[in-house]
């Protein structure tokens, strides 16, 4: 992630309606800040224009792509009400968990208008994510049951891949 792209290659903050993405944080509690265009993003952990996250807050421009944005949602949602408590900007975790943001992230992508997972899965791969099998989508199909076991096995996901619209811990 990070890697400079053409900007209209990935769908970015300014391609969505603010109500859908406020609507979608606000069934876990969470709150998006849009920052003014050129100014930095605070929390980011890889710098403008990606999110930034601290607390329960998550911090976009314009110009931050939905991916990041939803990664980003996806390490509040995915880690430990203790690390929740002191998040600034690094959401830490493991590789599993890492993993698990990844997959939560492509679920919650159907949530929003115009954005669904198979945009979803082409933008990560336009940015650069790596996984094992070459791409996103050949990740989720066949190499990431791993991922999906811990989000059920945490409680944000139901056994048909459903969110649960908590985060872990509550």
């Amino acid at each position: 992630m990070g890697q400079p792209v053409d900007k209209q290659a990935v769908l970015t903050i300014a391609d969505i309606s603010a109500e859908a993405i406020a609507s979608l944080l606000s069934r876990y509690d969470l709150r998006v800040t849009r920052v003014p265009d050129k100014t930095s993003i605070s929390g980011s952990f890889w710098g403008d224009p990606e999110a930034g996250i601290i607390g329960r807050q998550v911090f976009v421009r314009r110009d931050t792509p939905i991916h990041s944005l939803l990664h980003e949602v996806c390490h509040i949602i995915c880690m430990t009400p203790e690390r929740r408590a002191t998040l600034h900007r690094d959401a830490g975790g493991d590789d599993l968990e890492e993993s698990a943001v990844c997959y939560l992230q492509i679920v919650l992508a159907d949530y929003l208008p115009r954005v669904g997972r198979e945009r979803l899965m082409q933008d990560m791969d336009t940015w650069g994510y790596s996984f094992r099998l070459g791409t996103t989508k050949r990740w989720l199909a066949a190499d990431a049951e791993d991922a999906r076991a811990w989000l059920q096995r945490e409680g944000l996901l139901d056994s048909a891949d459903n969110p649960e619209f908590r985060l872990r811990g509550t």
